[in-house]
């Protein structure tokens, strides 16, 4: 390789890595660790506050921004858990509770505050993993946070809610 195309240089590919003649099924991981990927997601919903004197009382809405950390040891090849099935799990067991909806009414009775919601969150995407496919990478919820405006959120990690 001449300096000109070094490393970080633009270069086309000569020829596509094959699996079984460059690389090994044995060699896809790498690695024993445990790490840890995320996710965000949005969604916009109303709500209002009880037995509270500020603007929060009243019916309004938010766009909601959700971010998880979740960690797990990698699968034979390599992954932790797959973007894809985070998002899944986040359309099918936890979205339709929120999205466009009224918040005091779709969650169970609480005070939609965004540090109840964050807890109730949290336990969805716990227990679900819990008793999903993937348990035998030992998934687990690092931390969800959930930002109720662009600079404010609540979080819940996970050595709070073990």
């Amino acid at each position: 390789m001449s300096s000109k195309d070094g490393l970080f240089g633009f270069r086309i590919v000569d020829k596509l890595e094959k699996l079984g003649e460059d690389i090994q099924i044995k060699d896809l991981k790498y690695h024993n660790k445990r790490v840890m990927v995320s996710k965000e997601f949005t969604f916009d919903a109303a709500h209002h506050l009880h037995h509270y004197e500020g603007k929060c009382k009243n019916l309004h809405g938010h766009t909601y921004r959700v971010v998880f950390g979740i960690s797990s040891f990698t699968d034979e090849i390599g992954i932790a858990i797959d973007f894809g099935d985070i998002k899944k799990i986040w359309k099918e067991q936890i979205e339709i509770y929120l999205d466009h909806r009224y918040l005091n009414e779709t969650l169970p009775p609480m005070n939609t505050t965004a540090e109840n919601m964050v807890v109730w969150i949290y336990e969805k995407m716990a227990d679900y993993l819990k008793e999903s496919q993937f348990k035998m990478l030992e998934p687990r919820v690092e931390f969800v946070r959930l930002f109720e405006t662009p600079t404010s959120y609540a979080e819940a990690r996970r050595e709070w809610m073990e």
